[in-house]
């Protein structure tokens, strides 16, 4: 595979100062336990982002391991609401300008109540996506805090 264009998740990093990784895969309908296993990753530290509505009204983002599942009422109760629901595939790219398999908590639209799952805390180097179907990047969790801000919390079933 020839040199990879960076994506926007990539020049906010390198803006921030902050050191990655990057690696891209083939795109296409991949799992993220399937992307995770192309990349020779650990599945419990490729993570997914996850965008969800409130009944509030409230947008937040997730992140949880690709093998998991997000669990709505921890979900809620960590946003200290009542419940969410995920949001539409359709109206992610408008609310966020990421698409489906491409989310990257990084660089949306409007920066949302991040929180991510507390297994991240147990990494060095965690792995989302880099904005774009087929490309990732590893981050240090504890540099993500230099631009964007979130909490942990458990969150997964």
């Amino acid at each position: 595979m020839g040199k990879q264009e960076k994506t926007n998740v990539m020049r906010l990093l390198d803006q921030h100062k902050i050191e990655y990784a990057s690696y891209f895969y083939d795109g296409g309908a991949l799992s993220g336990a399937e992307v995770a296993r192309s990349l020779g990753e650990n599945p419990d530290c490729v993570f997914k982002t996850l965008v969800t509505q409130a009944g509030s009204g409230e947008h937040y983002v997730f992140l949880v391991p690709v093998a998991r599942e997000l669990n709505l009422k921890k979900a809620a109760k960590a946003v200290g609401e009542k419940n969410i629901a995920m949001i539409k595939s359709k109206d992610l790219l408008p609310l966020t300008g990421y698409v489906h398999g491409g989310c990257s908590p990084i660089g949306m639209k409007k920066q949302f109540v991040t929180v991510i799952d507390e297994t991240a805390e147990l990494f060095d180097k965690i792995l989302f996506s880099a904005g774009k179907i087929g490309a990732q990047v590893e981050v240090d969790p504890k540099n993500l805090e230099k631009i964007i801000a979130f909490t942990y919390a458990d969150i997964c079933d």
